[in-house]
């Protein structure tokens, strides 16, 4: 299964639990006199009391030493850079997890919860227009100097300019300033209420001004200065990085680090394609693989390393909300700006042939945006939705409030040739007509549709579906590219079709503007890789992220589901229920208690520890 660069922000409203200890400043009148614990939840308490000592799904007395080797999923063949943070160029895995860290942390067995990290308090205004952090005075970076709220408003302001990737701008529009109140309290003053932006905040990455040394920050790439428990200790031909447990680190004691990062080294491979991946892993190169492919899962994890029990397959719960992935078309190109075009492509893939014949029964299909979640639309809008939609009528197509279509199935009484015929009588509802050797508009252009892919994961796929659309008169090219070009391509939005994955959310909420609102579909490099421009998803992106109920959050999330469906601007594919990791046997261990919402690699390099 491909599967593209995702960019997991976890946004979610966190509001105030106690009031401040003693040592905080005084607040304004709008703020509340309360003490805060170093917790920040949505809607509920947080599970853990103040004076927890660790994570339920850690062990805190896990020794420290060994190493774990890892290759990343979604990285291509090599990088270029220790700066995650710019558009240009690839960024060395593992970056984020181990020397970048934010003001607070998740935890990863309850939804939307953060606790303090280099931030050790935070609180809310009552008026929601801004909120506060004050500084763990512990706070390090790796030159040993300390993290005040300086750095905070640094990170900030350099994170949404022009010199990084656009992302952060789209995410923190709603902050008017950043001020720093004195070196270890720094306010954020937002333009609205926005209830996601203190959890947006809360994930900050900080950094040292000393990283950029006077230089443009787009053009950092050497190791960065930062607070996190590594240190980059050696590369190799930039495919290998090695990373060093730091024993200075200054937060070993901290509760949300305790039984933590337990290995002195964490190494990344990177490899050309999955083939040389997979083959590396079972010569012994590295110690974890997470498989996409249920093909290769059922055939090609097998010989002596697993006959003699040198390597495991592990399948492991996947709780986490599914997200989306589907084949994805660029609205940008004329050939898909009617609807019945877009429709007649998703009628055109026959999900259950596949699933039946090459995925080895192990997926279960999207059907829209939200899969695997509370926020995924079902049947028709109740009550709720509607009091969202109806405002909106004159710009939404009429199954918004009907029945939500479900993607095309070819299981009995359906079939692939019934989907077919419905598809060409769309297409020529659309001026597309067969004339000449392929379905052509009315000044006789055909049409041909390239589809961009890295890696090669979706060629088997691909030409079945080029087949199906082949008797429709469409011709789907297979483009195979490089890694760094495949990016470049989808960062420019000079593609026609693709696939592309996002994770999913519990809270989803600001990214939503980033991925689907109008003015990301302008900004090189954002993830609205469709181009898609409309005022009434615009205004339900807007009610999401306004929501402050769990209740008002599905609803919001269920309408916006429902309009992006019934806009086909996608074909949406399939997730597994399971993560499917292999691993090296015998030389890990774990807690007995796994975490509930997480990623085997992350979890992998946080938790585990040598046995």
């Amino acid at each position: 299964m491909a599967h593209a660069l995702s960019r997991p922000l976890s946004p979610a409203r966190r509001r105030l639990l106690q009031t401040l200890p003693l040592g905080l400043l005084a607040l304004p009148s709008a703020w509340a006199a309360q003490t805060l614990r170093g917790a920040y939840a949505l809607y509920d308490q947080p599970k853990y009391p103040p004076d927890f000592t660790h994570f339920d799904y850690v062990d805190p007395a896990a020794p420290v030493g060994g190493h774990i080797v890892l290759t990343p999923p979604t990285v291509g063949g090599s990088f270029d850079k220790f700066n995650p943070f710019t558009l240009k160029g690839n960024a060395a895995p593992g970056l984020n997890t181990l020397v970048f860290e934010s003001l607070m942390t998740p935890s990863w067995d309850e939804p939307n919860t953060v606790y303090g990290l280099l931030a050790e308090d935070i609180a809310a205004a009552d008026n929601g227009l801004s909120v506060q952090f004050r500084m763990n005075p512990q706070a390090r970076f790796s030159n040993g100097d300390a993290v005040t709220a300086h750095d905070v408003a640094y990170s900030f302001n350099t994170l949404i300019s022009a010199e990084a990737a656009p992302q952060f701008a789209s995410i923190y529009a709603d902050v008017a300033r950043v001020a720093v109140l004195d070196p270890r309290h720094v306010q954020f003053v937002f333009k609205r209420r926005n209830h996601e932006l203190p959890i947006l905040l809360a994930g900050l990455p900080v950094f040292s001004p000393k990283w950029a040394a006077g230089r443009k920050f787009s053009e950092v790439i050497d190791a960065p200065i930062a607070s996190g428990p590594y240190r980059i200790a050696q590369t190799a031909q930039q495919r290998d990085i090695t990373y060093a447990r730091r024993p200075d680190y200054w937060g070993w004691n901290l509760p949300v680090r305790r039984g933590q990062f337990n290995f002195a080294e964490v190494g990344y491979k990177l490899y050309l394609d999955g083939t040389a991946r997979l083959e590396a892993f079972k010569a012994g190169e590295y110690d974890l693989l997470q498989e996409f492919i249920a093909r290769n899962w059922a055939r090609q994890y097998r010989g002596p390393g697993f006959d003699s029990g040198a390597l495991i397959k592990l399948e492991l719960p996947n709780h986490n909300p599914a997200g989306f992935q589907g084949f994805v078309v660029n609205l940008r190109r004329p050939q898909f700006q009617d609807v019945r075009v877009r429709q007649a492509l998703a009628l055109a893939l026959d999900f259950q042939w596949l699933n039946r014949m090459l995925f080895y029964g192990a997926y279960k299909r999207i059907e829209g945006y939200f899969a695997n979640s509370p926020f995924e639309a079902h049947g028709k809008p109740d009550a709720a939705e509607l009091a969202l939609l109806e405002p909106l009528r004159a710009q939404l197509r009429p199954c918004v409030f009907g029945t939500l279509p479900r993607m095309p199935s070819t299981d009995p009484p359906h079939s692939l040739r019934g989907n077919l015929l419905e598809a060409r009588s769309l297409l020529e509802q659309a001026g597309w007509h067969w004339r000449d050797g392929a379905l052509r508009n009315a000044r006789g252009e055909a049409l041909v549709i390239d589809y961009l892919d890295t890696q090669g994961a979706m060629s088997r796929i691909i030409s079945v579906y080029a087949q199906a659309l082949q008797r429709l008169g469409i011709t789907l090219n297979y483009r195979q590219v490089d890694f760094a070009l495949y990016q470049q391509r989808m960062d420019s939005f000079d593609f026609d079709m693709t696939t592309i994955r996002y994770g999913g959310s519990t809270s989803p909420g600001n990214e939503l503007f980033d991925r689907f609102g109008s003015r990301a579909a302008d900004i090189q490099g954002s993830d609205n890789v469709w181009g898609l421009r409309d005022k009434a998803v615009d205004a339900l992106i807007e009610k999401v992220v306004a929501a402050n109920t769990m209740h008002a959050l599905q609803t919001a999330c269920r309408a916006l589901d429902r309009v992006l469906v019934c806009g086909w601007y996608s074909v949406p594919q399939w997730y597994s229920d399971t993560f499917r990791v292999a691993i090296a046997a015998h030389k890990f261990a774990w807690a007995k208690t796994l975490p509930l919402y997480y990623q085997p690699e992350g979890w992998a390099v946080q938790c585990w520890w040598r046995v």
